[in-house]
């Protein structure tokens, strides 16, 4: 069995050097479903500038042979934008509670090799390190089940954050425009998926 990748973790201003590398495989993985995400450079100078700006903000990095395999993000809720604060605000939830969960994009040949688990364990480290979250959370965009582009045989993450104690929270659902191939800018649900944050006794 090949050895797993390296982990390595970068908080705060460590992670500009690794803006690029973020970037470019969040273009590569999300332009496959469920995401179609049709990458853009300025899109994502955008996304990343709150975790650039974020002084507790979390890079969790897959290495191997010098290249990032994949990639794993974290930020305080209160330091990322009003789109993401909403379903929160709207549920009477502090934002200063949460830990936001950005996206986890691992090369398709570097999966089913535990980096999953390791970025989760990574984050919810991270933010209990700090001592002041209640909850870690994270969105998933919502697509139809008869959608025609969805792929045969086509299994999504949902059994796996289940496992990791997170659950769905129908009715929190931000929207966010993307480009997608072939369809220019479109409007998409997202849906939050939160779990209670063990503090360190």
């Amino acid at each position: 069995m090949d050895p797993s990748p390296t982990i390595a973790l970068f908080r705060g201003p460590e992670i500009k050097p690794w803006l690029a590398d973020v970037a470019r495989l969040r273009m590569t993985v999300f332009r496959d479903w469920p995401y179609l995400y049709e990458g853009d450079a300025d899109y994502e100078r955008d996304y990343l500038a709150a975790y650039a700006r974020s002084p507790h903000s979390l890079f969790v990095l897959a290495m191997e042979d010098g290249e990032v395999v994949g990639a794993s993000t974290g930020l305080p809720l209160a330091d990322d934008s009003a789109a993401f604060q909403k379903p929160f605000l709207d549920q009477g939830i502090p934002v200063q509670s949460i830990f936001y969960f950005g996206e986890s994009v691992v090369l398709p040949a570097h999966r089913g090799r535990g980096i999953g688990h390791a970025f989760f364990d990574h984050r919810e480290g991270h933010a209990r390190s700090l001592g002041r979250f209640e909850s870690t959370a994270f969105c998933a965009v919502d697509r139809p089940a008869d959608d025609a582009r969805r792929p045969a045989g086509h299994r999504g993450n949902e059994t796996f954050w289940d496992k990791r104690g997170y659950r769905r929270r129908a009715g929190m659902t931000m929207q966010l425009a993307w480009q997608e191939p072939g369809r220019g800018e479109v409007m998409h649900p997202l849906t939050f998926w939160l779990r209670d944050l063990e503090q360190v006794a």
